[in-house]
């Protein structure tokens, strides 16, 4: 494309600026010719503040056209009132960061690489049509398909809505990085409202319920674990019952799978008691548990305390009659006294018991789930609040949810969202410090067609791998030091430096699928959402 061509039949004379004096690999320096336009207040708009920094420059170059946005604007005099025009010793020199370049055979900006511009190219100002040019060449997807609808506005460029496609935010997975009340909440609400209204689906698991009521029956399956909803606790893996009852060591994961293997022999001969291990043969005992199966999975969850005490047992020397019974350990009883605590207070929550049953009348979580990713169009809602703040429950939850839907096959794509994913990330008392379902999800779950949308509150909390996986962010203001240095990578200097100053709604997107960071606004939803906060 030629300069004439991109300014659309305008002379491009008329936005004449300069021309470049210095040059650098990532900018320039370029002084001003044209001191009426500069200093044409009739001109000036959102887009256009000569006199400031942030707006946008083309400069004609051998290779191409270069974007540029200017970010340093300085006068030869520090006594501005002393310039002049007419003095030919004053000057006006701007320095522009080159961000994309358009080659003569293209018609949209690309990544500038190697190529840089030279001295005396000629600078000219930037037409809001130009920049929309540059809008529309922000994404690297290739692939054809329709944008979303816009649910946000660039800030230096108020008119322009930022709408992009479904691939540049998903396909490297989403999260959203934000402290307290800064917008975190709008802005997922804002992105699920486009997802859910153009018939994509979703999959949103929601630990408050502040979005209970944001989506209608029509648009959504909503379920509410442990009120409508159960799991059977026959699904639930030796590892997952580890994380839901946030098992210390090795050694309380060993006793938790010793008891439920000993209430899963009871409900297999069918009793309705725990399994009492005093004064017991040893091997008759031992030969019972081993008669376990595989498919011998259903067990009565209320007996696990119970049980857990009953393991509290010790081999102890043979009596006369040279037989083996096992007696009380005081030992381990004191040993298994925090994690029957735990399990005691998990119990607590009315919900839970109910969550985890067979009640034929509630809907099974994983036959809807399955069900679910294999119809097109469609989307699910759970909400986890009524079981309680636990974040072994969350955990196990979103650890169920994540290895039951990577073990199906020919699944329908759709977005996976998580909110406040740091309650999930990390165990307080594990010795596997991360939750493994939603890491393993976050590596292999693109293949499958299933694309995380996370948020967090500070992205530390998050395992490093699970980060490491996210190509996509949306970061709210940040003020901490630690929270700044765990984003930088994926920030300029500029951004880094603007990211303490970003206002309620305002936004951060960087991703590995865009031609240069964005600076946006995003529209609240006029979706209903429970996260007012109260007033003193």
């Amino acid at each position: 494309m030629t300069l004439e061509s991109l300014y659309g039949g305008k002379n491009p004379q008329d936005f004449y600026i300069g021309k470049v004096t210095q040059v650098y690999r990532s900018n320039c320096t370029a002084q001003i010719d044209n001191f009426s336009l500069m200093a044409d207040r009739s001109k000036f708009n959102n887009s256009f503040l000569p006199n400031t920094i942030n707006y946008y420059v083309v400069i004609d170059s051998v290779v191409g056209i270069f974007l540029g946005e200017v970010f340093e604007n300085k006068a030869s005099r520090k006594n501005v009132f002393e310039m002049s025009s007419e003095t030919r010793n004053d000057y006006q020199e701007i320095l522009i960061d080159t961000i994309a370049l358009m080659a003569p055979d293209r018609d949209k900006f690309d990544l500038a690489g190697f190529k840089t511009l030279g001295i005396t190219d000629k600078v000219y100002l930037a037409t809001d049509e130009i920049y929309k040019l540059f809008l529309s060449s922000l994404e690297f997807a290739s692939v054809d398909e329709e944008p979303l609808p816009p649910f946000a506005t660039f800030l230096n460029r108020s008119e322009a809505d930022v709408t992009l496609k479904p691939s540049t935010l998903f396909n490297r997975h989403l999260m959203c990085i934000v402290a307290t009340n800064s917008g975190k909440s709008t802005t997922a609400l804002a992105i699920l409202d486009k997802v859910v209204s153009t018939g994509r689906k979703a999959l949103i698991i929601d630990p408050t319920g502040e979005y209970r009521n944001a989506f209608s029956d029509d648009e959504i399956t909503k379920l509410t674990l442990g009120v409508d909803t159960t799991v059977s606790p026959g699904k639930i893996s030796m590892e997952q019952w580890e994380k839901l009852f946030e098992t210390e060591n090795s050694s309380q994961g060993a006793v938790l799978s010793e008891a439920i293997t000993s209430l899963r022999y009871m409900r297999k001969i069918g009793s309705t008691s725990y399994y009492q291990k005093i004064g017991e043969d040893i091997e008759e005992v031992q030969e019972n548990i081993a008669s376990v199966g595989k498919d011998d999975t259903e067990f009565n969850i209320e007996l696990l305390p119970e049980q857990i005490q009953a393991e509290s047992i010790c081999e102890p020397d043979r009596d006369n009659n040279y037989n083996f019974k096992y007696r009380y350990d005081t030992l381990k009883a004191n040993q298994n006294a925090s994690l029957i605590q735990k399990i005691q207070y998990q119990m607590t929550n009315t919900r839970f018991l109910s969550f985890f049953s067979d009640d034929p009348e509630m809907y099974n979580l994983l036959e809807v789930i399955d069900e679910f990713v294999h119809l097109p169009e469609a989307s699910l809602y759970i909400d986890t609040s009524q079981l309680g703040a636990s974040e072994g429950i969350g955990g196990m939850v979103i650890d169920l949810v994540s290895t039951f839907v990577m073990s199906r096959d020919n699944i329908m794509p759709f977005v996976f969202f998580i909110d406040e994913v740091h309650r999930y990330a990390k165990s307080r008392y594990s010795d596997k410090e991360y939750h493994g379902g939603l890491t393993l999800l976050a590596r292999e779950g693109r293949k499958k067609g299933i694309f995380l949308y996370l948020t967090t509150q500070n992205p530390k909390d998050v395992s490093p791998i699970l980060f490491g996986q996210v190509g996509t962010m949306l970061i709210h203001r940040l003020m901490l030091n630690d929270e700044i240095r765990a984003v930088e990578s994926h920030l300029d200097d500029y951004a880094i430096k603007h990211v303490r100053k970003l206002n309620q709604g305002e936004v951060i997107l960087t991703s590995v699928n865009l031609l240069h960071n964005m600076f946006i606004h995003v529209n609240k939803s006029p979706r209903t959402q429970h996260n007012d906060t109260p007033t003193l």
